[in-house]
Parts: structure tokens; sequence; C-alpha cells
């Protein structure tokens, strides 16, 4: 699979820190993006800038935040771009500096199909600052068909660069990636479109596949597929799979063996029962991610089963 216009855009960090607080130290920030540079990865996510009059410095890591000299003690100008994660009612947006003053090429909003107004005009000013701009419509699989094509209609409207379509949940299986692909496609003629997989059933690297037949573009990864919960579709697979010379799989696969296996065991993300079975019943993996926490502290009060029939009717999966 070879396309020069497909980007990768690695969200390890941002995503990744959903499960350590983004408690992750700046020498290991560092050699990550030395890494995925050396790797050729379009766009490396270093985490999220958050408003702290509402998020205490005191109760998150530094990738909660992406302050410009926290930025530029990890990262600098080369091949890829740096982008950072924005959330609507979650950012000051007075408080982003113009692109020529920063570090970071590319600001993602992150919204809800409810809250499209305002993530536009979020898009807006970050655009009129001069960045690339995508909007990632979070969790597509609870959007109502005519709420989510009235969302599109607004975005295409804007000048809004890319559009992601986003599993939050790891709900969708093929058939649901190829038409919502080609609504997104359909909608929004003329900008790109992105893709964020989720790997609750473990088909956040074949669904991202499926989105690239359908002519999606820019795809999100994470090392070792380190994300909330189930985490994402993996950067190694995406190296691998697709046949552009400018990626190299092996300063990844570095990674992997000197942070990210010991980091996998300590914090348990990927595929487990508890987030196969939020993905299958399209929930948010809060309560998943609270019984696995139980049973990593040794502190699991119930079963597999006690937790499913808790949480869920087994009457929905006949």
């Amino acid at each position: 699979m070879y396309r020069p216009e497909i980007k990768i855009i690695d969200c390890t960090i941002r995503d990744g820190g959903l499960m350590n607080n983004w408690e992750f130290d700046k020498t290991m920030v560092r050699e990550v993006f030395k890494g995925l540079a050396d790797a050729g990865v379009d766009y490396v996510e270093l985490g999220y800038r958050a408003d702290q009059r509402q998020f205490s410095k005191q109760d998150h890591g530094p990738w909660r935040f992406c302050d410009e000299q926290d930025l530029r003690d990890v990262a600098y100008e080369c091949g890829s771009k740096i982008s950072v994660m924005i959330d609507v009612g979650r950012t000051d947006h007075e408080t982003i500096p113009p692109r020529k003053e920063s570090l970071v090429a590319m600001y993602r909003v992150a919204t809800y199909a409810k809250d499209i107004d305002k993530a536009i005009f979020l898009a807006n000013h970050v655009k009129k600052l001069g960045y690339e701009v995508a909007v990632n419509i979070m969790a597509a699989s609870h959007v109502l068909e005519m709420d989510l094509e009235e969302a599109l209609s607004q975005l295409a409207a804007t000048d809004v660069d890319v559009v992601y379509l986003v599993d939050s949940f790891g709900y969708f299986y093929s058939e649901q990636i190829h038409f919502l692909a080609e609504k997104y496609l359909n909608h929004l003629p003329g900008k790109e479109i992105g893709i964020h997989c989720h790997n609750n059933q473990q088909l956040a690297f074949s669904n991202t596949v499926e989105g690239i037949i359908k002519g999606i573009n820019y795809l999100d990864g994470s090392i070792y597929g380190m994300g909330r919960a189930a985490g994402n579709c993996t950067t190694e697979l995406l190296l691998g799979f697709l046949k552009n010379p400018k990626y190299d799989l092996r300063p990844v696969l570095a990674l992997i063996e000197k942070y990210f296996i010991p980091l996998k065991d300590e914090l348990k993300w990927g595929y487990e029962i508890p987030y196969m079975i939020t993905g299958i019943m399209n929930k948010h993996p809060r309560s998943a991610l609270a019984f696995m926490r139980d049973q990593i502290e040794g502190n699991a009060q119930s079963s597999l089963v006690d937790y499913f029939n808790e949480h869920y009717e087994v009457a929905d999966l006949d």
C-alpha cells in the first residue's frame, strides 16, 4: 500500500497519557520524539493544551498542558511536525501563541457533534493564528446520522484542513468504517479525512486499513498501541504496512523494547476482556478502567462475569 498523500500521526504521548496522567519524563519524551522523527512519522502529538484554570499542574503531568518551553525541551524543528490536541470547553484559546512563536504545526480540536459550533469557533481562531487545524468528532458510534451530517456540512464551509472519523469506544466493524468514510468524503470535498481507532475488539489496525482503502489519508497510531484502555492502532503496524520508503520501522522497535514493553506490564493498556466488553456494548471504558485498576492493585471484588452482569444486560447480545 503506497499513496504519497498518506500521513501518520503518532499520538502515543497524548493518548497514552490517559493511562498515566501524562507523567512521562522528559528524557523519555525526547527519545520518543527523536525515534519517531527518525522513523519518518509525519506528525508527533505530544499532548493536550488544557486550560490551567480548570486543570492543576500539581495534579497532572506536563503533557496535559504542552507549555511551549516543555515542548522545546523535548522536540525540535524537523521533518516530523508537532501536533497538540485541544478539547472544546477545556482550553483557553487566548493562551495559544501565533504559529511563528511556536513549535506546534497542527492543533487538533476534539469535540462531540453536539458542540460543533464551539469546535468551529475554536478551529477558526487557531487557523487565523497560522496553524494547520483538524477537527476530531469523538464517539462517532453514538451520533445520530442526521446530527453527523449536519456537523459535517458545517465543517465543509470552514477552512479546517482535516476532519477525523473517531471510533472512541472500539465499536465499529469494517462495514461501519466503509459507510462513514464515504459519508465524510462526500460531505467534505477538498478536505482530508483522518481516522482514529481504538482496539477494544482487536480491529483498530484492520479498520484503519479499511479507511485507507476508502480514501482516508490521515492515520492515527501509537507506539505499541499505547492509549486509553484498549489503546489504539499501532504505529509499528502502520509503518510496516505502508510501502513508503521514507518510513523506517527500526527506531520504533527500539523504543518499544526500551520503554513500552515494561510500561505495558505496568499500565495494562491493550486488549483485555473488560475493554472488549465495553467495545462490543458501545460503552465508554471508564468502568472497565476501574475494574482493571482494582485487578492491578489486588483489590478485585468480582469476576469478569460479575463485572459484565453488573454493568450490562446480557440480553443485549441476543
